[in-house]
């Protein structure tokens, strides 16, 4: 932006300014906003496309509208050009779904962001969810040299775009700070979309102002679909659907590592009867007790059926359970190193079914081996609180949705009966199945070069990796 109002500034020095810049983030995260923004901040003009505009069945047109959108941009330099999604233009050459007339347009544009001729005071600003499918050439030194990652909005940023689109919307009810707490993970499009959904209601109901409980129920909306209250549930289902979220929320509440629980719900959403919400909190990275703990509360459901109605009377509930959980012990297994049997190594998800067949079985193996770990951990919580257990359904089937304060005033809840689900595995010295050869620290007694000698290190000062 200090560029584009002070180019002789930087001219005068005799820098260069990057040509592009590669926005790179999740759908919904403002990519095409933060363009908008930067030009308007500037004072520049600011034309807009998109990659799939250059890409058609007519030799030739997308290298002309190509030339044509650089001439232009040179007619009003300094200005910025923005292309959106364009990797819909951009992707690596050579590959089987990339026609020849795409690259004709790829190429086009490679010559005019880095041809003979210098573009002064135009730049070219990209935005992509998919930066790995660019070519290489396009994202090199001297044309999309700069990548800026796009994240989804922190606390302070949801808080910003909250009140943003709120204005002054909302009523005295509305506490922004605790609204913000328990939207992590949503993106800027999704912001928007709760406040527009909770204005909504509130016009449906002839309000005024937009109260908290617009907001909640819109943010529930988004998250998991409209209630269906008009939906009859059978009482054999309900019943085994009370049992079957009260597995999910006992086996949270008693599991350490787990999420906090934010209300639990008999009230259908979606294609779901029922459900444990959470509360999501900024996170940057998750230890392997809290990936087991995850892989625990998902398996809650499936065991609390068979434990109260038999396994005969299992449902078809917990098949986004298990979906959920295989996708992240997957990832445990092949991405985060958490496999002693497969190692410290990752996998992308499109690589497993290039690997040999011995290898595909045993990551399997060991994907199976955690998700069985995990129900039989579930289970046992559900065995040990089997008491809380039948009051939390038996209040759900009366009262139908329970906050988290609730659940835990009728359990007489004791935090101090959290139990961690990690269990140290032996070490071995290649991450193997614990027959190989175990690690032993070097000794004194060792054989060491002259020039060099190790003093003895203690067992205690060892740290445990683990």
């Amino acid at each position: 932006m200090y560029y584009l109002k002070n180019p002789e500034e930087f001219r005068e020095m005799g820098v260069k300014l990057p040509k592009g810049v590669l926005l790179e983030g999740s759908p919904g995260t403002g990519k095409t906003l933060m363009a908008r923004a930067l030009a308007g901040e500037a004072g520049v003009p600011f034309l807009s496309t998109n990659g799939s505009a250059f890409d058609q069945i007519f030799v030739g047109v997308g290298v002309v509208r190509v030339r044509n959108l650089f001439e232009r941009a040179k007619e009003l330099a300094p200005c910025i050009v923005f292309i959106d999604e364009i990797d819909a233009i951009g992707s690596s050459r050579g590959g089987a779904s990339v026609s020849p007339h795409a690259s004709d347009s790829l190429n086009a544009l490679l010559v005019e962001m880095d041809g003979f001729e210098e573009n002064s005071g135009v730049i070219v600003i990209a935005a992509t969810n998919m930066v790995q499918k660019l070519d290489f050439a396009l994202i090199r030194a001297g044309r999309f040299d700069r990548t800026i990652r796009v994240a989804l909005p922190d606390r302070e940023a949801r808080k910003a775009i909250i009140k943003m689109y709120m204005k002054d919307k909302g009523d005295e009810t509305v506490d922004v700070n605790i609204l913000v707490s328990d939207l992590a993970g949503f993106s800027g499009a999704d912001l928007a979309n709760i406040v527009n959904l909770a204005g909504i209601e509130a016009v449906k109901e002839k309000k005024k102002k937009i109260s908290m409980l617009h907001l909640v129920e819109a943010k529930e909306t988004v998250a998991m679909g409209r209630a269906r209250k008009s939906l009859v549930v059978p009482m054999k289902e309900k019943k085994l659907t009370a049992y079957h979220e009260g597995g999910h929320a006992i086996v949270a509440l008693f599991t350490e590592g787990a999420n906090p629980i934010y209300k639990a719900t008999l009230m259908p959403r979606g294609p779901a009867l029922g459900m444990v919400t959470f509360t999501n909190e900024d996170e940057f990275s998750k230890t392997r007790e809290a990936l087991l703990a995850q892989l625990d509360v998902a398996m809650g459901g499936r065991a609390a059926e068979e434990l109260i109605f038999g396994e005969a009377q299992v449902t078809t509930g917990a098949g986004s359970d298990f979906n959920q959980a295989t996708q992240l012990a997957t990832r445990m297994v092949t991405q985060f190193g958490m496999s002693q049997a497969v190692g410290k190594i990752y996998y992308e998800s499109r690589d497993v079914e290039k690997l040999s067949p011995e290898l595909q079985n045993l990551i399997n193996s060991e994907v199976k081996k955690l998700l069985d770990e995990a129900y039989d951990r579930a289970r046992n919580t559900l065995i040990k609180h089997h008491d809380k257990l039948e009051i939390l359904a038996q209040a759900l089937l009366k009262e139908e949705t329970l906050t988290v304060d609730q659940i835990k005033l009728r359990l007489s809840y004791d935090e101090k009966l959290k139990e961690s689900p990690y269990r140290p595995e032996p070490k071995t010295n290649n991450g193997g199945d614990g027959n190989a050869r175990k690690y032993r620290p070097r000794k004194d007694s060792d054989k060491t070069p002259q020039s060099y000698k190790k003093p003895a290190t203690p067992q205690s000062a060892i740290p445990n990796l683990m």
